[in-house]
Parts: C-alpha cells; structure tokens; sequence
C-alpha cells in the first residue's frame, strides 16, 4: 500500500482518501479560480485580491467576527497563501489582542502542526488556519501595543522639538523625572550605577525595589521571602521586614519609599 494515501473522515462524514503529496489540488486547479478562469497575480481561488483577503483578516479579527475571519483564513490558504496568513495571523497576536492572552501559544500550535505535521495547504492545514483565525477574532481585542509606540515616537520627537524651541513639551514621558531622590528613586538600587555609588546592596533591593503590587503578595510567598531575609548574615528590623513584603500603595505605585541609603 502506498504510504502516501491515507484514509479518513471528512466534515461530512464521508470516507475519503487523501494523497498526502499534493492534498491541495493539481497544478492545473491551482492555476485558475473557482470560476475555471486563469488565476491573475496575488488573485485568490474567489477571484478576491490576496492583500485585501489579508486586510478583511486583519480588520475581522479587531472586530470579532468570527465567521469572516474564519473565511479570510480558508480563502487564503486553500489559494496557496498559506505562507500569508500564517505571518500576519501571528502578527496579529501582537498588534490587534490584549497582552497576555494564550491565544498565542493556540495558534503557534496550529501553525506547527500545520506545517510540520501536514501541510499548508492540505485539508488539515486549512482547519488548522481556520481555527487559529478564530482563536484571534475570539480573543480580546486591543490595539493598546501599537497605540504605545506610536504615542512614546511622536512624544520623543515633541520633546526634541520642544527643547529646540525653548518651549515645554505638550506631554511628559513617564519616567521624565528618572533622577534619584525623584519619583522613581526606588529604581536606583544595586543594579544601577547611582545606587552602587549611594551604598544600595541586597538590604535595599529586598526592602524597597522588589516590592510588589497592588496585589499583595500569596501566603507562601511571603513566608518564603521573611524566612530567607531572617537566615541572610545581616539583620533586618521588624519595619524592614514588614515593608519587604507589604504591596505597594494601588493610589501611587512609587511612593513609601522615599530616598533611603540603605
């Protein structure tokens, strides 16, 4: 038997046998749309432009609609732009959803099985595009990365400007007070050359910039950080100990700490 051939189910339920070498249809299919007219550059089997098969992609997955995400997906991959989708259906993950979403490691996984397991184009590499697709348009929906480096380069630019002018800028950068004694003191400990030269070792990085919050740190955590900073060679008080694991201020994140040599 020919190891090529492979027998399974359909969504229909039908048995069907698939030639694993080239599930995606002869080079003749290939080379025409749906309607048997030969296929023009960047043109998908509907006759569709494969750029703007892209954009809707792109454009369904911000806004949650599942079904033409999922169709943008199929129409892509079965036109041989499998290739297409799977760099932009990833880029997606980044520009067009919340941080921190698993939906990332889904659709890495289609992709991998996609293209390591299968292939691209075959039955299976089109399920695996079409789920990834709507993985991302079930996913929620931000724009929040891209929005944060267009704002921080044209902000970096108005500062620039604003100093050639002899004026103040518009907007402040977060962090324009990075000075110690300032607001970020805290960020001055061991790791910093300002820190090292103010005295600031493990005692300071402990008790002020390891702190956590607003959310207070679990049970076991505590207990693991006192018990280790009561065996360390160096003696803490009670204070120092009490602010080592209690969660920074939800109203303002940096102050409590102050300008402390340590």
């Amino acid at each position: 038997m020919d190891d090529r051939k492979q027998a399974t189910f359909g969504s229909d339920g039908e048995l069907r046998t698939n030639d694993t070498t080239n599930e995606g249809g002869d080079e003749e299919d290939a080379a025409t749309n749906d309607f048997g007219d030969e296929r023009g550059e960047n043109e998908t089997k509907s006759g569709a432009n494969r750029y703007a098969v892209s954009s809707l992609l792109q454009k369904a997955v911000r806004r949650s609609d599942e079904e033409t995400a999922a169709w943008a997906a199929w129409e892509l991959v079965r036109s041989g732009y499998a290739w297409n989708f799977w760099d932009r259906v990833n880029l997606y993950v980044v520009e067009d959803l919340r941080a921190g979403h698993e939906v990332a490691l889904t659709i890495s996984r289609y992709e991998e099985l996609a293209r390591e397991r299968w292939s691209e184009d075959s039955w299976r590499g089109r399920l695996c595009a079409v789920h990834a697709a709507l993985a991302a348009a079930r996913a929620p929906s931000s724009r929040e990365s891209a929005h944060a480096d267009d704002y921080f380069d044209e902000l970096s630019t108005e500062r620039a400007t604003a100093r050639e002018e002899g004026r103040e800028p518009r907007f402040d950068h977060p962090a324009d007070d990075l000075e110690p004694g300032g607001k970020y003191d805290v960020a001055f400990d061991q790791h910093t050359y300002e820190g090292k030269k103010r005295g600031r070792g493990g005692a300071f990085f402990r008790t002020h910039g390891a702190r956590v919050g607003p959310e207070q740190e679990p049970e076991l955590s505590r207990r693991w950080r006192l018990r280790s900073m009561k065996l360390e060679s160096r003696d803490y008080t009670d204070e120092q100990l009490a602010r080592a694991v209690a969660p920074v201020d939800d109203e303002n994140r940096w102050s409590g700490d102050g300008a402390r040599d340590e």
